[in-house]
C-alpha cells in the first residue's frame, strides 16, 4: 500500500519550501523504496527552487542521500530490502551507446521512477535528479541505489550522491591527476573542496587553492591545498604561474561555473595542460575566447559530468577510503539540521560559510 510520510517541496519559483505530506507508491516493477536517513542540502536543490532546472513545480527537492532500502518491486536483483545504500542520479541503462562502447560514465539513457509520487490531494511531485529524498522515505528506480559498506554514517555516505563526488571526480576521473601533478582549482565550496581533496588522494604535489573569500581558502588548507589565493587581492593566473616556475599547472579545475573564472582556468594552465569545468553556468553566459591560443595552448579543455563516476565503481571505493582514514568525508559537513531548517540552510548557503548543511532523519 502506499504509505504518506513528510517531504520539503518547493511550490513555485522562488517560494519557500515547506514541509508537506507526501504520498510514496509501493515500487513497480524495477523500482525502490528506500527510508531516508540522511541527505545533503546541495546548491542544485536551490537552483530547482529558482526555477533555475525546468518549471515543473512542485519539486520535492534533496538528491545527496543515503538510507536503506525498503522494499524492491519485481525484477530488481541488485539490490533487496535492508541494504544500506547511497542514491544516484546516473543510474546507467547498460544499453546505450555511451554503454555499449564501454564508457558507462557517459549513459546517455539513465533512468529514474516510472511512478511518481504525490501530494495527498493527487499532485504529481518532480523529484530532484529523479530522487526527491528530503522525505522520510522516496521512491526512486533501482538502478539508483548503490550499495555501500554499512559501517559508513549515512550522513557523509550522503554526499558522495552528488557534491562530494562531482569534485574528487573532476580531479580523478575527469582531469586524471596524477603523481607529481601540479593542480589549481578555482572555487572553493563543496565541489571545489572536494576536487582539492580529489588531487591530493592522487597523489598532486602542489595544490593552488584560488578563491575571494579568505574562510573558504583557510579551509581548503585542511582538505589538502598547498597554496592559496584570494583572487581579490593577487591575479591568480599570474600568480599560478609564479607558484609553477613559471609554466602553469598541469591541471586546472574550474568549480564556479562563470565565463571570467573559465579564462582564468584557461590561461593558468601549463602548455598541454588540461582544464576541467565541473561549476555549473546558467543558460544565457557566454565564453569568447582566441581560437589561436585554443590551438596554440594545445591540451584538452573537459567538462566533468557528476565527476564522470560510475556509481557502482567509485561509491564503494570512496567509502572504503573513508572508513581506512585516507578521505576525510565528515570535513565536508558542517551542520545537521532537520526537515524543518531546509530553508534557511539554503540562506546560510548565500551567506557563503557552510560546505554542507546535512538533514538528519
Amino acid at each position: 500500500m502506499a504509505q504518506q510520510v513528510r517531504g520539503v517541496v518547493a511550490p513555485g519559483k522562488d517560494e519557500p519550501v515547506r514541509v508537506e505530506t507526501i504520498v510514496v507508491p509501493d515500487p513497480g516493477p524495477g523500482e525502490a523504496v528506500v527510508q531516508i536517513q540522511a541527505c545533503g542540502v546541495c546548491h542544485t536543490d536551490l537552483h530547482y527552487k529558482q526555477g533555475g532546472i525546468s518549471d515543473e513545480f512542485p519539486f520535492l527537492l534533496g538528491h545527496e542521500a543515503a538510507g536503506v532500502v525498503e522494499s524492491v518491486g519485481d525484477g530488481v536483483t541488485d539490490v533487496a530490502p535492508g541494504d544500506f545504500v547511497v542514491l544516484n542520479w546516473r543510474a546507467v541503462c547498460g544499453r546505450c551507446r555511451a554503454c555499449l562502447r564501454g564508457r558507462p560514465w557517459y549513459c546517455f539513457d539513465t533512468h529514474n521512477a516510472e511512478q511518481r509520487m504525490t501530494l495527498t490531494d493527487g499532485t504529481e511531485l518532480s523529484p530532484a535528479l529523479g530522487i526527491g529524498a528530503f522525505a522520510e522515505k522516496t521512491l526512486v528506480a533501482a538502478g539508483q541505489c548503490t550499495k555501500v559498506n554499512p559501517a559508513v554514517s549515512a550522513q557523509v555516505a550522503g554526499l558522495l550522491g552528488c557534491g562530494v563526488m562531482a569534485g574528487i571526480g573532476a580531479a580523478i576521473n575527469t582531469g586524471n591527476v596524477g603523481r607529481g601533478d601540479t593542480v589549481a582549482v578555482i572555487g572553493c565550496g563543496g565541489v571545489g573542496d572536494a576536487a582539492i581533496a580529489g588531487a591530493n588522494l592522487a597523489g598532486a604535489a602542489k595544490i593552488i587553492a584560488v578563491d575571494i573569500d579568505d574562510r573558504k581558502l583557510d579551509k581548503a588548507r585542511t582538505m589538502g591545498a598547498t597554496h592559496t589565493v584570494n583572487s581579490r587581492e593577487a591575479d591568480p593566473v599570474e600568480t599560478i604561474r609564479e607558484l609553477t616556475g613559471g609554466f602553469g599547472a598541469d591541471v586546472v579545475i574550474e568549480a564556479v561555473g562563470r565565463p571570467e573564472t573559465y579564462k582564468q582556468a584557461f590561461y593558468a594552465r601549463d602548455l598541454a595542460g588540461t582544464v576541467v569545468l565541473v561549476g555549473v553556468p546558467t543558460p544565457e553566459m557566454k565564453l569568447e575566447l582566441p581560437l589561436l591560443d585554443v590551438f596554440g595552448r594545445g591540451g584538452a579543455l573537459k567538462s566533468s559530468w557528476y565527476g564522470d563516476c560510475l556509481p557502482s565503481r567509485d561509491f564503494p571505493m570512496l567509502i572504503d577510503l573513508h572508513l581506512q582514514g585516507r578521505l576525510d568525508l565528515e570535513a565536508f559537513v558542517t551542520e545537521t539540521i532537520e526537515l524543518t531548517d531546509v530553508e534557511k540552510a539554503f540562506e546560510r548557503m548565500h551567506e557563503g560559510d557552510v560546505l554542507r548543511s546535512v538533514v538528519v532523519l
